[in-house]
């Protein structure tokens, strides 16, 4: 089996130092770079094409979603987690909205951004269950999200969510309008009691749904 090409890029020495430790012991690792900024980074992206790209939220004088936009342009192979020492509503908002691969926080465990990394090679999602729980605290109700109130095609809808699809790409996979796509996915927030489509995707990752593509749910109700 091939080792995962992991390359990081993070503006505090100790942080790259911490990693490099950490994936350095890991047999299916290969840490090809550790950058300090975006011009590094994106020298390795373009040379490498790296399967996994960690990417530090918060550089100095830059933004590491900026990274993730141009070193998609250069590398359409590459999967991005990022990195942060805390995640605000807005963070979280924005990665999902860049559709990232990871999020995962600096206090995490070196087997949690080992697993992160690996998870994510395979073309999974992951977040920090810290991030998820955060999300999923704000806004929350006394009503917890009941996945039985949801038709077959709402649960579907959910899934891509949490695959990070906009409302084009699942138009698109479940063959339906985008207009559609807009109300399924409406009554899934009205009938989870959750605040945002980023509330709904990360449910759907708590729940393991993003990696579950078996469409075969005809015990539930019909697709409508």
């Amino acid at each position: 089996m091939n080792p995962i090409n992991v390359m990081m890029v993070d503006d505090h020495p100790l942080v790259r130092q911490g990693i490099e430790s950490a994936t350095r012991l890991e047999e299916d690792l290969n840490l090809i770079g550790c950058c300090r900024n975006s011009e590094e980074a994106l020298q390795i992206i373009g040379e490498h094409h790296p399967d996994v790209a960690l990417i530090d939220l918060k550089l100095q004088n830059e933004h590491g979603l900026d990274v993730v936009r141009r070193g998609r342009r250069i590398s359409r192979h590459t999967r991005y987690i990022i990195l942060t020492s805390y995640a605000t509503e807005e963070e979280i908002q924005g990665a999902m909205e860049e559709d990232v691969d990871g999020y995962v926080l600096k206090e995490a465990l070196p087997e949690e951004l080992i697993a992160a990394i690996r998870t994510v090679s395979q073309g999974r999602k992951y977040f920090d269950p810290a991030v998820v729980q955060y999300a999923m605290n704000r806004g929350r109700t006394n009503n917890k999200p009941n996945l039985d109130n949801l038709t077959a095609r709402e649960l579907e809808v959910l899934k891509a969510l949490g695959r990070g699809l906009n409302n084009r790409n699942i138009a698109q996979e479940l063959f339906i309008s985008e207009h559609t796509v807009k109300k399924h996915v409406g009554a899934v927030l009205d009938k989870l009691n959750l605040k945002d489509r980023t509330q709904a995707a990360l449910f759907a990752v708590s729940k393991g749904l993003h990696r579950n593509n078996n469409n075969n749910v005809s015990e539930k109700n019909s697709l409508k």
